[in-house]
């Protein structure tokens, strides 16, 4: 379910909500005045002492100065947080978007990333840039409390792009007064060209600066870095350093991402249990990647004894809080019923949730369940939709999608040359389907000149990745050398390992080359067994063969009755053989009562389809049922000529295909 690649920790490393530990020196300084400001008993004692009561502008600007220690001010962080909050009041919103900024990293006051938010939101509806970028952040990655909701996260950051005076009081703040959070944030505007050009050199820099001042957040997401080689060279035991370095003090991305090291082995030697040991303490402490990977874990059995529930209970946490790749994963378990009745409606419905932030997968889910109607309302175009922006996020099951649905004119018109290419690009990925695909249509020159030596090529790429399909497909070039050189025992290689997976066709098939002696010796006992593995998921081919063997007595016992019901349910199935072979049972009476009329309705049935014994059979039936009837005078006188030219018999019959 989860894709849990290097490209997602920076994803990962950045959800962080972790209290700002920084520290700054102490170190007094004179006031305008030249006198020292001494302790006061309260706040409101201290502006009192100031006589500023009304003037927002300075109040914001005394909060900077205590803020930051400058101007002669000594550094005072709750003081900062007071004056923010006063000049708040009177409606300055630069002074909400910096006492939200110190809510989100715990400056001065306790970390409340809803304050946090709730003071953002408001500042950021009188352009306030510094609000417009955290929530650029808050909602592309989350924090406990404050919903992921990327589509918005992409409508904040356009608000601001190409705009750095909108980040002015940040990069202030980390060029000239240091400040570790403004640092970390600056180089989050640098990794996310929030505001700024994306530079990933200058955002290492500023995550740096922010590191070697003891910032866990500027710690976590060093780790990032030196893990995917993002502005440094890559070092994986350096990424784990700053890991723990930043999960000393708590910060949960990191604890995550210390996690996720373990499950792959990056850094240090792969142990899951202390993968989940690592994800369960940031998923107690709210963090939405981590209880997403928990719940994989459990879904899996991933360093933890499987349990679906605890699974769907960690993908609800993650999705709660609006993550598109838990709520991608609660879709999947509600439509297969994992953990939890099944419920197709709201598979489609937390599908379409995660399909709203882009997320590619879900984006593709989201078109199958169009497709098939399948929690919703069948809908072919709005299906092809959905798959178009899967596939424009380059998710190579939809490229696959797409070619199926140009392929057999599903929402669009048909265009087997789009197709081809569809099924290309998904080649291309080593999709294994794709590969398959792309096979068929050189096998069979769909939008393509028909290349069967390149139909082999595909086929053994899809075979090689696994697909059971594409094994059984190209064991059959080997056993009738189409694109390659005949090859019976490589035909039944491939036909073996395309049975174990329970490919119904390849398990008939190589029930077939036990019967016949293709490419293994002889034998009827190992045929009927394989036969019977087929049949048992009503394959029509297998349950005729099956007939054929128990109406004979090879390898099973004889049972004239067993073998007719064979025949009759793969001759309701459309199977021409099986249609001949019941005809045969009702003329003759084999495990039936005799019955002409069935016979010859079978019969009609598997001529018209082109079966030729099926026509001779039915044309001796017809000459017999006109020579017995009553008031036929001489047999003599009727011919097959006759006959056919009295309409009786329709003409001959071309050989089956």
């Amino acid at each position: 379910m989860p894709s849990h690649t290097f490209s997602n920790i920076f994803s990962r490393s950045k959800s962080v909500f972790s209290k700002l530990n920084h520290k700054r020196s102490s170190k007094q300084y004179l006031t305008p005045s030249s006198s020292t400001v001494s302790t006061c008993s309260s706040m409101n004692d201290l502006f009192d002492q100031n006589n500023i009561t009304s003037n927002s502008s300075q109040l914001l600007k005394r909060g900077n100065n205590y803020l930051f220690g400058i101007n002669g001010y000594s550094l005072s962080e709750p003081l900062a947080v007071a004056y923010f909050k006063k000049a708040t009041k009177l409606a300055n919103y630069q002074a909400q978007g910096i006492l939200g900024f110190c809510y989100e990293f715990g400056i001065g006051i306790e970390t409340n990333f809803v304050l946090s938010e709730y003071h953002y939101l408001l500042a950021a509806k009188h352009n306030d840039g510094l609000s417009i970028a955290r929530l650029a952040f808050l909602r592309k990655y989350g924090r406990p409390n404050v919903k992921i909701d990327r589509t918005e996260a992409e409508e904040w950051s356009e608000r601001i792009r190409n705009q750095p005076n909108a980040i002015q009081w940040i990069i202030d703040a980390a060029l000239i007064h240091l400040h570790p959070a403004a640092q970390y944030t600056l180089g989050v505007c640098y990794h996310d060209g929030i505001a700024v050009e994306k530079d990933e050199n200058t955002a290492f820099r500023w995550y740096k600066s922010s590191a070697d001042q003891g910032n866990a957040r500027g710690q976590g997401i060093l780790g990032y870095c030196y893990g995917e080689g993002f502005g440094v060279q890559k070092d994986e035991v350096e990424a784990m350093r700053w890991y723990r370095l930043a999960a000393k003090q708590n910060e949960t991305v990191a604890i995550y991402n210390i996690g996720y090291c373990y499950e792959d082995g990056i850094g240090v030697k792969k142990d899951l249990f202390e993968a989940v040991k690592w994800y369960t303490i940031s998923a107690e402490q709210g963090n939405a990647f981590a209880q997403n990977s928990l719940g994989y874990c459990y879904e899996d059995g991933i360093g933890v004894e499987q349990d679906f529930k605890l699974a769907t209970y960690w993908y609800k946490k993650s999705a709660e809080q609006g993550y598109p790749w838990a709520e991608c994963n609660l879709g999947y378990c509600y439509q297969n019923g994992i953990g939890m009745e099944k419920d197709d409606t709201k598979g489609a419905y937390y599908y379409k949730k995660a399909a709203l932030q882009g997320h590619a997968r879900a984006q593709h889910n989201l078109g199958f369940c169009c497709q098939n109607g399948i929690g919703v309302t069948k809908d072919e175009k709005e299906a092809v939709k959905w798959y178009r922006r899967s596939a424009e996020r380059g998710n190579i099951f939809a490229y696959h999608s797409l070619g199926y649905c140009y392929q057999n004119g599903i929402g669009v018109d048909v265009n087997e040359q789009e197709a081809v290419f569809w099924y290309f690009l998904s080649a291309e990925e080593n999709h294994a389907p794709g590969q398959l695909s792309l096979g068929y249509c050189y096998r069979n020159g769909i939008g393509v000149p028909k290349n069967e030596q390149e139909a082999v090529k595909w086929f053994k790429r899809s075979a090689e990745h696994g697909n059971a399909l594409a094994q059984n497909s190209l064991g059959f070039c080997f056993e009738e050398g189409i694109g390659l050189e005949k090859d019976t025992t490589r035909a039944v290689y491939w036909y073996q390992k395309s049975a174990k997976q329970n490919n119904p066709w390849a398990q008939c098939n190589l029930g077939f080359c036990y019967a016949n002696g293709i490419g293994v010796e002889k034998d009827d006992t190992k045929a009927v067994i394989w036969y019977r593995r087929a049949a048992a998921q009503n394959h029509a081919r297998a349950l005729d063969k099956l007939g054929l063997h128990t109406q004979e007595g090879l390898g099973t016992e004889k049972d004239l009755v067993s073998a007719f019901e064979l025949f009759k349910k793969a001759a309701e199935s459309d199977h021409i053989a099986a249609q001949f072979h019941l005809g045969n049972c009702y003329e003759k009476g084999l495990g039936c009562e005799l019955d002409l009329t069935l016979a010859t309705r079978w019969f009609e049935r598997a001529a018209l389809a082109g079966c030729r014994n099926s026509h001779e059979r039915l044309r001796l039936l017809i000459v017999r049922e006109c020579l017995l009837s009553p008031g036929t005078t001489t047999s003599s006188n009727i011919n097959e000529e006759d006959l056919i030219y009295g309409g009786l018999i329709i003409g001959h019959s071309a050989p089956a295909a």
